[in-house]
């Protein structure tokens, strides 16, 4: 038998029997979509938490109060730690001169309002380097001014859906909101931006840090950003700013993570998660493939007769398996070309409902997606290929 022959067998034998070949079609179809829609979810989620932190600025350090690797758990489990205060920061920007900013915070959830109007908003209490090291810009009037730490003024920057829902069109700069009980002036808008890694910047509202802890009754920082002049530098920063908070806590109770090293970590994580998704998907691939094998077992005893006739002919065992390998192999070739259609459709689903998740998937995904839907399928079309071709010419055809 000639190539030519062996797969014109193959398809007559599909199209003999087409809704038995759709449904292992579909099953095939099926595990190579899911598949390619999970490490497309995955790689998206790795992408955009790349680019999430990206567009935070660069060379930055997040010194956060608590020694999570003195007591292996997170901050404040193993011991409450010393109080991160505005003090450290004035000692950061005095001593190291290679921090070219410092941006301390202080956060918490409050009722912003203006008359009758009101909004639950993310109330950040910074100072004005934040703008820089938040890579941010201003829509409209003035950001936080430039004032000692521990002054505090009754001033506010809101972000651009805040404007919108409190003032409905009307220019906010000079008006008074408040922030729980407390009157502030708004001074600036921000410039529209969206989401930056997980907080919505068009609906927060920023205050000076000192009227912040006043306000939240704080004694310690939320967070304290820094951004380092060269890259080559953070290594030496982060080693110098443990010193100076550990000589002035008498320990070192802090932790500090650079931009590079969360953005890392995040990316180990997701690419792991990615292939564990794709594994399980794998599976699904695994049962298409026991119901092609069910397929191909049905079908050998149904041409046991077409075999005997076609070994009586002279044709070889060899050759017969090859001509049920075929079989298998276009099935299962076929159902992962359909999962790859369904599993783009999928994609593009979920893109144009999240558009700013950039999934797509990689191209090691679809192409192993379809070797492993071929590999499958002539794997489990080998115990029924062997079947046929051991079978007794005689008592084939003497079979109906």
């Amino acid at each position: 038998m000639s190539a030519r022959d062996l797969l014109s067998f193959a398809i007559q034998s599909l199209l003999g029997h087409r809704l038995r070949s759709a449904l292992s079609l579909l099953g095939m179809g099926v595990g190579v979509a899911a598949v390619i829609l999970l490490t497309a979810l995955g790689e998206g989620a790795r992408e955009y938490v790349s680019t999430q932190f990206a567009n935070i600025g660069s060379n930055l350090l997040i010194v956060i109060p608590g020694k999570t690797e003195t007591t292996g758990a997170l901050p404040g489990m193993g011991g409450a730690p010393n109080d991160l205060t505005l003090d450290d920061v004035q000692a950061i920007q005095r001593r190291l001169r290679q921090v070219r900013r410092v941006a301390p915070i202080a956060m918490a959830t409050a009722n912003v309002s203006r008359g009758e109007l009101s909004r639950q908003v993310a109330v950040i209490g910074t100072t004005s380097d934040f703008l820089e090291v938040r890579n941010l810009s201003l829509g409209r009037g003035r950001f936080l001014p430039v004032s000692d730490l521990h002054r505090g003024a009754p001033l506010a920057v809101i972000g651009e859906k805040v404007a919108e829902e409190l003032f409905a069109g009307q220019n906010p700069l000079g008006q008074v909101v408040r922030i729980d009980a407390w009157r502030m002036r708004v001074i600036g808008v921000l410039a529209p931006r969206g989401t930056q890694v997980g907080v919505d910047i068009d609906d927060i509202v920023l205050i000076p840090v000192a009227t912040a802890m006043r306000m939240f009754n704080r004694s310690s920082l939320f967070r304290v950003i820094m951004e380092v002049r060269a890259y080559a530098d953070l290594d030496a920063t982060t080693d110098a700013v443990t010193a100076l908070l550990a000589e002035r806590h008498g320990e070192e109770d802090v932790t500090i993570l650079s931009q590079d090293s969360v953005v890392s970590t995040l990316e180990d994580i997701l690419g792991t998660l990615t292939l564990v998704l794709a594994a399980i998907a794998s599976i699904s691939l695994s049962v298409a493939g026991i119901g092609i094998m069910n397929v191909m077992l049905v079908s050998v005893s149904e041409r046991t007769s077409e075999v005997g006739l076609l070994k009586a002919l002279g044709v070889s065992q060899g050759q017969i398996v090859a001509a049920f390998l075929a079989e298998a192999t276009l099935l299962s070739l076929t159902g992962g070309l359909l999962g790859v259609a369904f599993g783009w459709t999928g994609v593009l689903v979920v893109v144009s409902i999240y558009p700013d998740l950039p999934a797509h998937p990689p191209a090691w995904a679809v192409g192993a997606a379809l070797a492993v839907a071929m590999g499958v399928g002539m794997i489990f079309g080998v115990l029924p290929a062997r079947r046929a071709a051991r079978l007794d010419p005689i008592m084939a055809l003497a079979r109906r």
